[in-house]
């Protein structure tokens, strides 16, 4: 196909490893693929199948809409597991629907829920690659003979003198190696990840040519439980009047309105903090803070949301060598704090909690609950782990004619 990625051989005969790093010929070779009824999983299974593994497509019934969001005749779900269908039959692969269901609410949906409860900005489609398609569906592929389990996520595995490593793709713009940060190595091991080396438009491409039905379907926007953006409706009910009304509070103590519930705000946010006249206008305010204790928004100055140092909890670590051993000076990384946001120079340290990271520049808007991600340092594409962030620093300083000059720090009570 013009422009795409060369593939490497199928089989070399030399090392007796075929394409995906696995001893044996393709034909030789079962791999299980994650269906999710989208291109990207319907690519991946009609490639390998293409290139002569013996290919089995799983998809997992996750969530109804219709439950999900109290709205009837809502249920993409249902209709992502049809694609799914409809793609492995066109391809002539046997696949099955597993109803994952109570697990994927145990384990990703109250996670989410209790997240928000407690202030924080949870990450829900790590929590699903951790617990679930990465334990239990990963669990399946093996009960069911294969050598491998593959996946339509964009990064790339590849051997490294430590076992498998975890690389980011080709294509950049479709990076999803910060939703995958929380990757065992013993997975790793298992895991494959074909479109590694292609971009999206070539991706799409290669539906077009095999002529898939979901070729020209458009790419999933939200959060898959939460189809209408949102995530209060799911927050609500799921934990009904967790989060009950309280004041909004300045950063310098002047109460300046009240709430509804803190799982309506984020931090970073501007609009709809309803202040009308109370809010200075020589200064525009944005959240800066959640403190669930005392259900308290706690708004001040965009300088306050420039965050420097990061507390990590919970820490996966890929680099060589285990973590214990990283030098008490620490290390120099680059470090990703959003999806969407390139890797920044950082140094990261251990500590009795599990981490810490210094960002070589300020980051707006990092809460609790969200993600820090590692690669190296040498051209910064290797994962090298990642964790959770409990707590995010502001090196900024409040200057008020009451009250003495003290740092903020989010994540602590104000």
């Amino acid at each position: 196909m013009p422009g795409a990625t060369p593939m490497r051989a199928l089989f070399d005969e030399r090392t007796g490893l075929n394409s995906l790093d696995l001893p044996g010929r393709p034909e030789e070779t079962r791999v299980v693929v994650a269906m999710s009824g989208g291109v990207d999983s319907s690519v991946t299974a009609a490639l390998l199948k293409e290139q002569g593994y013996d290919v089995v497509g799983i998809t997992m019934q996750l969530y109804d809409h219709g439950a999900a969001v109290s709205r009837k005749g809502a249920c993409c779900a249902g209709q992502d597991i049809h694609d799914a269908r409809r793609v492995a039959e066109q391809i002539g692969i046997p696949h099955y629907v597993l109803d994952y269901e109570d697990r994927f609410r145990r384990a990703v949906m109250d996670d989410f829920a209790d997240s928000y409860v407690a202030g924080e900005t949870p990450i829900p489609c790590v929590r699903c690659n951790e617990r679930v398609k990465f334990r239990d569906l990963l669990d399946t592929a093996r009960d069911l003979g294969a050598a491998a389990m593959a996946t339509g996520h964009y990064i790339a595995s590849r051997a490294g003198k430590s076992g498998r490593e975890l690389h980011r793709p080709a294509d950049t713009d479709r990076d999803q190696s910060y939703f995958l940060f929380t990757t065992t190595r013993a997975q790793l091991d298992f895991l494959r990840f074909p479109l590694g080396n292609l971009t999206k438009p070539e991706a799409r491409a290669m539906a077009e040519r095999m002529g898939l039905a979901v070729a020209a379907k458009p790419d999933s926007q939200d959060i898959c439980f939460v189809p209408s953006g949102r995530y209060t409706t799911i927050v609500d009910r799921l934990r009904p009047g967790a989060s009950g009304p309280g004041e909004i509070v300045h950063l310098d103590g002047r109460v300046l309105g009240r709430h509804d519930g803190i799982t309506h705000y984020t931090i970073g946010q501007r609009r709809g903090l309803g202040l009308g006249a109370s809010e200075p206008e020589s200064e525009p305010l944005f959240v800066v803070k959640l403190d669930p204790a005392r259900r308290r928004v706690i708004v001040g100055p965009r300088e306050a949301l420039e965050t420097h140092r990061l507390a990590l909890r919970d820490v996966n670590w890929l680099g060589d060598g285990g973590f214990d051993a990283l030098p008490e000076a620490g290390i120099e990384i680059f470090a990703k704090v959003r999806s969407t946001r390139p890797p920044v120079v950082a140094r990261l340290k251990r500590t009795a909690e599990g981490a810490m990271v210094e960002l070589g520049e300020g980051e707006d808007g990092v809460a609790a609950g969200q993600a820090c991600v590692f690669y190296d340092p040498a051209g910064g594409t290797r994962v090298l782990g990642g964790g959770w962030i409990a707590r995010a620093e502001s090196r900024w300083r409040l200057r008020a004619p009451a009250c003495e000059s003290v740092r903020w720090t989010a994540g602590t009570a104000f």
